[in-house]
């Protein structure tokens, strides 16, 4: 079992090395901010990823970098996290382990981090959750905010495995970082996850002055099942008539509970998100698999009008790729003004791998790009 000392290793090394621009020490200035993503970007393409073999027969178009890490979380030793109780898979490797010990095995040097990092319990119905605050070490208070939601199906995963995104939105866009952790499946049943997210972003409106945040420029991005509450986070708040956020990144959400889609197929054996998996989340995160199909889940059958401005990052090799699309197309046929962006040859959680996979550095500047614009920077 990991102890607290390695998971707060775990969290620094992979808030360090897994964004483009990160590390554990200090910086001063723009120029030193930009000799820094300059050195690092230089760095990654000196290094030459290749594959120990070939392509895996679920995904052929799989780009180099993409297959290193898996071929890389497959030696790690894990055991299929569908043959587990949930206590087992959360103990289990990540990828992102596998993307550290991929630089480590290559020597990759961390640059200097331009984020510091707080954590703080905050107050939700029936409790309390812990958020990681991300505040820029660079530039002048009030700062935009971003309230990020992990991934991990609403049953594994946590603020350290999820390090990396909201370090580097935090640098990226110059915007303080809310990190929400929340209830997870199978000790807290749907929707428990859903109701602590929206508390937490109400506290963020309500307590922007105290995080050196500008309450007027708010958005949400998450990551797969923390796509899905960021959307729901949205509708929330505009059905509860609270602040709207001003925009929205969804990275491969979970909108659909359609496993026969065709990505479903296409990718059912897929690494490191298959759709067994998808199964096993679903037997634990719900009382009945019927709920699979209420529209806080299946969010191509909620009422999406009203929502904010939204991009979507997909990612090819993916059973979730097909539903992110259709939840692309829905959101345009409510009205909401959205983008889409499908990166090729990467799979599932490959947004917070920008030092090896350059398809997420790629993403993470799109999602920066919008952010800034939306808050007018």
């Amino acid at each position: 079992m990991k102890t607290n000392f390695s998971r707060l290793m775990q969290y620094c090394v992979a808030a360090a090395v897994i964004t483009a621009s990160v590390s554990c020490g200090n910086n001063t200035g723009d120029s030193a901010e930009k000799e820094q993503k300059d050195s690092i970007s230089k760095e990654n393409k000196q290094v030459d990823l290749k594959p120990a073999g070939a392509a895996p027969a679920w995904g052929p178009s799989i780009k180099p970098e993409m297959q290193v890490v898996i071929e890389t979380l497959g030696k790690l030793g894990g055991k299929p996290i569908e043959t587990l109780d949930a206590k087992e898979a959360r103990q289990q490797p990540t990828p992102t382990d596998a993307v550290l010990t991929v630089m480590k095995n290559n020597d990759m040097t961390m640059p200097p981090a331009l984020c510091d990092t707080t954590g703080q319990d905050i107050p939700i119905t029936g409790g309390t959750t812990h958020v990681r605050i991300y505040t820029p070490k660079e530039g002048t208070a009030p700062f935009p905010v971003i309230v990020y939601y992990h991934g991990g199906g609403w049953v594994i995963a946590d603020l350290d495995v999820y390090s990396a995104s909201p370090q580097a939105l935090c640098e990226q866009v110059g915007a303080v970082v809310v990190s929400v952790e929340y209830p997870h499946a199978p000790e807290n049943k749907f929707p428990a996850a859903h109701n602590a997210a929206f508390d937490a972003y109400k506290w963020v409106t309500q307590n922007t002055a105290s995080i050196k945040g500008d309450s007027s420029k708010i958005a949400l991005v998450g990551e797969s099942a923390g796509g899905n509450m960021a959307a729901n986070v949205s509708i929330m708040a505009r059905d509860k008539k609270i602040r709207m956020p001003l925009y929205q990144v969804l990275v491969y959400p979970v909108a659909n509970n359609d496993m026969s889609s065709e990505s479903y197929v296409k990718y059912a054996d897929a690494k490191p998100l298959n759709k067994a998996m998808m199964g096993w989340f679903v037997k634990n995160t719900f009382t009945s698999p019927s709920q699979a199909a209420d529209p806080r889940i299946s969010l191509v059958k909620a009422n999406l009008a009203g929502l904010p401005k939204t991009l979507i990052i997909g990612a090819e090799i993916d059973p979730l790729m097909t539903e992110g699309k259709l939840l692309s197309d829905k959101l345009k046929a409510a009205d909401v003004e959205t983008d889409y962006e499908l990166y090729n040859g990467v799979t599932h959680e490959f947004f917070g791998m920008a030092a090896v996979v350059p398809q997420a550095k790629e993403a993470q500047a799109l999602a920066a790009k919008k952010l800034k614009s939306a808050f007018g920077k």
